[in-house]
């Protein structure tokens, strides 16, 4: 796509978070303003400080949950919501707010500005598929009185209200139904399988697989995937239908495992532990209309792009390593599908100083622009 717009105003909800970071930088890179929204529950300042002196970086520190400044912006990206288990189980009422009202709160700010906004969905939504590879037009197989239902569910309800924001209020929505994605600024300590297994096996710690190892993930690296959304972004105003987003090259953790041994030169043996429940067993994406709408597919090799995660994981533990030994993080993982990373506290702060050095301009006012 060569049309994409090189300027304008981005805002970016859950900004500071894994893939919202790098969406920053991306929309930065091409051109646009770019207005990053976080509470930074599970954002972190580290992915953003080096946006910090960018003169068209701004920082608002503040919970999509509540009704946000109506500023003038060209794209709403939804990224705000926690992305892993260990998060999102942590507080599973906030979850579903985060889910539901913060989708409502951006989608008035679209209405209301005239600006497209983008849901960062989730392969979740389809559950433990009993189609496989997954395409857009399954419903999916979920509980929906599970431990992972405050996100699951969530999500499949902020995807209604996408829909229906569209179809009653004729905002124009875009739905990316993002796989497992993967790349340097994971924090070392969310429980996603990849920085799990390479913090582990830097520590020299044994590795921990959750059930036999068989089932299977689809990985996609951080580059390639913010390129899908950019270009969903800015896709024809007809597809406004959900779309796969991932790698379609399945591994099983196992297969992941001795990846990750591989690149680190690792000996730590693998340990194994109880499946947790409702994990599914099969995870990979048809990405046929992510092909022939967007002219959208991966590029990173997974070796490729696992080697560049260990390699910004190793230069983390050298940089944050105390002086009498290694860093210690909290591991554990349930092998799932935790794509975007993000950000939100009960407590709202509407402070803009989040990031020290970050802008902290006042916007526009939408009737101003």
């Amino acid at each position: 796509m060569n049309d994409i717009p090189r300027s304008g105003r981005a805002l970016v909800a859950g900004g500071a978070g894994f893939l919202g970071s790098h969406l920053c930088s991306r929309l930065l890179n091409d051109g646009w303003e770019v207005i990053c929204v976080d509470n930074f529950q599970t954002g972190r300042a580290c992915n953003v400080s080096p946006l910090a002196a960018h003169p068209r970086f701004t920082v608002m520190r503040h919970d999509v949950v509540d009704k946000l400044p109506r500023v003038r912006v060209d794209r709403i990206y939804n990224l705000a919501c926690p992305a892993s288990p260990v998060h999102y189980q942590a507080d599973p009422l906030k979850t579903l707010r985060t889910c539901v009202l913060g989708a409502m709160q951006l989608l008035e700010l679209a209405r209301d500005v005239g600006a497209r906004v983008l849901q960062a969905s989730t392969s979740e939504v389809y559950g433990d598929p009993l189609e496989h590879p997954q395409g857009e037009g399954y419903w999916g197989h979920v509980n929906p009185v599970g431990p992972r239902s405050c996100y699951d569910e969530g999500k499949r309800c902020a995807e209604t209200i996408f829909m229906e924001y569209a179809r009653r209020e004729g905002v124009v929505v875009k739905i990316a139904r993002i796989f497992n994605t993967y790349g340097p600024r994971m924090a070392p300590d969310d429980g996603r399988v990849v920085s799990n297994f390479i913090v582990q096996a830097l520590a020299g710690q044994p590795l921990t697989v959750y059930g036999d190892g068989t089932q299977t993930r689809s990985f996609c690296y951080v580059d390639d995937l913010i390129d899908g959304l950019v270009r969903l972004m800015e896709s024809p105003e007809d597809l406004a239908q959900p779309v796969n987003l991932g790698n379609p090259a399945e591994l099983t953790m196992l297969e992941m495992a001795d990846m990750v041994l591989k690149l680190t030169g690792s000996r730590a043996p693998l340990v194994h532990r109880e499946l947790p429940v409702d994990d599914p067993t099969h995870r990979c994406p048809d990405i046929t209309l992510a092909r022939t709408r967007l002219g959208w597919s991966p590029r990173v090799d997974p070796a490729e792009g696992i080697a560049r995660t260990v390699a910004y994981f190793a230069a983390e533990a050298k940089r944050t390593r105390p002086a009498d030994g290694p860093v210690q993080h909290a591991q554990r993982t349930d092998n799932a599908d935790h794509s975007e990373q993000a950000n939100h506290s009960e407590q709202a702060d509407h402070s803009e100083h989040a990031v020290p050095g970050a802008s902290a301009r006042r916007y526009a006012p939408a009737d101003r622009a």
